[in-house]
């Protein structure tokens, strides 16, 4: 009887505490929450399904009274066409001189007689001999010229260079300061007086920005004569 009574002391201590508890969650209102925390599993919709129907297609009533097309399969022989040559009589003319053979001691001739013309002129005016190479008539069309003689006695940059023929005929063309050479120009005055690979050039300077340039054509087994023109 003794161990009888603390313990019904313990259980209506305890129940007094449940009783206050459940008072704080009902001003709380945590039973709501409780539920909003955990909500009810939501059933997943199911997936749609689809039929496959074959229906008719719409035509034309001008089409669907005709049977339909048959495609064969047809070769037909292609046809080819010659290539045409854009290059003129006077480019042909080059290229076939450019593509004739001269001989070493017909280019070393040529060159003899250049530099014996170039004494004849005397030493008042800076000149230059060229051997006109098969790169200075063709491709790019770039004459190179001696690079000591274009630091002493040309432009430091870029200027139009004027090249004079025997016959007075004046040629503009562009020097090239850095690269030493005569670029734009140079193809009309090489097409108008037909060089060919060894021929002989005289570049006499006249003016600070003109040439005077005298010719020493180079002899081929062709038979053709040489000269300055």
């Amino acid at each position: 009887m003794v161990m009888a009574k603390p313990k019904l002391l313990y259980e209506e201590s305890r129940q007094q505490s449940l009783e206050e508890n459940r008072k704080k969650m009902a001003a709380l209102n945590l039973p709501q929450l409780a539920q909003l925390a955990h909500p009810a599993p939501v059933e997943l919709a199911r997936p749609r399904t689809f039929e496959k129907h074959l229906v008719q297609v719409r035509r034309s009533t001008r089409v669907s009274n005709h049977s339909s097309p048959v495609y064969k399969e047809v070769f037909v022989e292609r046809v080819r066409m010659p290539r045409r040559s854009y290059r003129s009589s006077r480019q042909k003319g080059l290229w076939n001189r450019t593509n004739a053979s001269a001989s070493d001691e017909a280019r070393a001739a040529a060159l003899h007689e250049a530099q014996e013309l170039v004494s004849g002129l005397g030493s008042d005016n800076p000149t230059i001999v060229k051997t006109i190479l098969p790169s200075y008539i063709s491709g790019g069309f770039f004459l190179c010229l001696k690079r000591q003689f274009c630091i002493e006695n040309l432009s430091k940059g870029d200027e139009v260079m004027t090249l004079v023929d025997v016959d007075g005929n004046e040629y503009p063309t562009r020097y090239l300061a850095q690269r030493f050479g005569l670029s734009a120009g140079w193809k009309e005055f090489a097409f108008a007086h037909d060089l060919v690979e060894g021929d002989a050039l005289v570049f006499q300077l006249i003016r600070p920005t003109a040439f005077k340039v005298y010719i020493v054509r180079v002899k081929r087994s062709e038979g053709s004569s040489a000269g300055s023109a």
